[in-house]
């Protein structure tokens, strides 16, 4: 692979707290073998969930996808890291940002950025209502 066609590598943020991390197969890909992008939003989704239910201490649900880019295809075998933080905290809701990257299984070591997502999570209490969301 050429320079310039090769992505360019990133390191790793050290800014926002690894909360996942998985390798797709190939029953995860679609016939162009590339991974599904509905795939990696079920994934986007369970790691932007884990601060936001730490934070509730209880149920949340997702109630918003405000933002979902796809910056690269994901491969087969590729290990993507799910990196996570929180960017709002209002009454009953927790917004996080989610950025993922892939590792290629070929190039160990060197990672690219592959999706970023922000996602809305509100607290639900037992009755699957809206509640506030404790004060840290």
């Amino acid at each position: 692979m050429s320079d310039a066609s090769r992505p360019h590598t990133v390191a790793l943020p050290t800014d926002q707290e690894l909360v996942l991390k998985v390798i797709p197969m190939p029953a995860d890909c679609n016939a162009s073998g590339d991974i599904f992008g509905g795939w990696v939003m079920a994934q986007v989704d369970l790691a932007g969930a884990v601060l936001p239910a730490r934070r509730v201490k209880g149920r949340i649900a997702t109630v918003a996808v405000n933002e979902f880019i796809f910056k690269q295809a994901v491969k087969v075998g590729d290990i993507l890291s799910f990196f996570a933080r929180i960017v709002k905290v209002g009454r009953t809701s927790v917004t996080v940002q989610v950025e993922v990257f892939a590792e290629r299984f070929a190039l160990q070591g060197q990672y690219i950025k592959v999706t970023e997502a922000r996602l809305t999570y509100v607290a639900i209490d037992k009755q699957g209502k809206p509640c506030p969301v404790p004060e840290e």
